[in-house]
């Protein structure tokens, strides 16, 4: 039972509070009280606001907002865009889809079969005519062209030799005498000379950054250190425990506002349910009900009733004067007119005697003699 306890995580032990120094205590009962003293009126009035916002939202704006904004659109996207879209799509697939597959399939496949017979067909004459002609005559130009190319080499070289012979002697020699003898002796001494300069230069720019940092850090760094450790350090300790303590004041009077406001709320609301609540409701179980039902058994039903009553006798009547109607225009067409004719039965099947088809006869009735 032991053996899983070793791979839990051991519970965290709360940090060490830092220690307060007399500062803190000294500020924070007096700025719990005011903040206390001023903060119980807002949260009061905020929570009568959150609670007036709520059942405003709840019985105005909620309903008001879907009455405006979410029904016209449900309507216009119910009965306005879906039709059209479906109306659309119907028109799209009839005007578009099908003239586009039946051109597909009666005019670009038999074009694009004839076609690709005719590219089959054209690639095998390439194919021969490479063959059988283009080939014999690349080999041949290429047996020509090599045979000049080695020709155009030889004499290429030949060149080459003697150009290399003359640039090595008129030019590589006399320029490595020149940089050799001459160049770099002058080189050194402008480098010597620059080194010398930079040493200089360095030198002075030194002397001028030393005098410049001290000047600095006597005139600006250390007032600013003094000023920072004497003077904005102990401001900022003291500001820090005071907006410390101001916000933890803060957030004790904010709770301690909504116990308050909870409670002043609960009793309004149970003087209000005593007041009106209760009394409305005891009204409608012992007067309004018990008059309803006697009103509904004694006026509402039989009116009802009655209503019903003349509403069959009223169906019955115009009924039988429809169809006393009916029966005057029928006898008035019938003494016009005379007697409809009667359609004449029509025998659909084969007739059933001796001339039918047999298993034994290859005649039929349409065929005999």
């Amino acid at each position: 039972m032991d053996a899983p306890r070793k791979f839990e995580k051991p519970p965290a032990r709360p940090s060490p509070q830092p220690p307060e120094g007399c500062l803190a205590v000294a500020i924070r009962v007096p700025v719990r009280i005011v903040v206390l003293v001023l903060v119980v009126p807002v949260r009061l009035v905020w929570d009568a606001l959150v609670v007036g916002g709520r059942f405003l939202y709840r019985t105005v704006l909620r309903p008001v907002g879907r009455a405006v904004f979410v029904w016209p659109w449900v309507a216009l996207w119910r009965y306005g865009v879906v039709p059209l879209a479906k109306a659309l799509a119907w028109l799209t697939h009839l005007l578009v889809l099908v003239p586009l597959g039946w051109l597909y399939r009666y005019v670009l496949t038999p074009l694009g079969h004839g076609l690709a017979w005719s590219a089959r067909r054209i690639g095998g004459g390439l194919a021969w005519v490479y063959a059988r002609v283009l080939t014999p005559v690349g080999h041949a130009c290429a047996w020509v062209a090599g045979g000049a190319a080695a020709g155009v080499a030889w004499v290429v070289g030949g060149v080459a030799a003697g150009v290399a012979w003359l640039g090595r002697y008129l030019l590589v020699l006399p320029a490595g005498w020149l940089y050799a003898w001459i160049l770099t002796p002058i080189g050194h001494a402008v480098a010597w000379c620059g080194r010398g300069l930079l040493w200089l230069l360095s030198a002075i720019g030194t002397g001028i950054g030393v005098a410049l940092y001290w000047t600095a850090r006597i005139l600006l760094v250390l007032p600013a250190v003094a000023l920072w450790r004497w003077v904005l350090t102990p401001v900022g300790r003291v500001l820090v425990v005071v907006g410390r303590e101001v916000r933890d004041a803060l957030g004790h009077a904010w709770r301690i506002a909504g116990h308050i406001s909870l409670a002043v709320g609960r009793a309004l609301g149970t003087l209000l349910r005593w007041i009106f609540v209760e009394p409305v409701s005891w009204v409608y179980r012992t007067v309004l009900t018990p008059v309803g039902h006697v009103v509904r058994d004694l006026v509402l039903r039989p009116v009802a009733e009655a209503a019903r009553a003349v509403g069959r006798v009223t169906r019955q009547v115009l009924t039988a004067a429809r169809e006393s109607a009916r029966q005057a225009r029928a006898d008035f067409r019938r003494l016009v007119f005379g007697e409809p004719r009667q359609p004449e039965p029509v025998e659909l099947r084969e007739p059933m005697g001796d001339d039918t088809r047999t298993l034994g006869r290859s005649t039929t009735v349409l065929t005999k003699d």
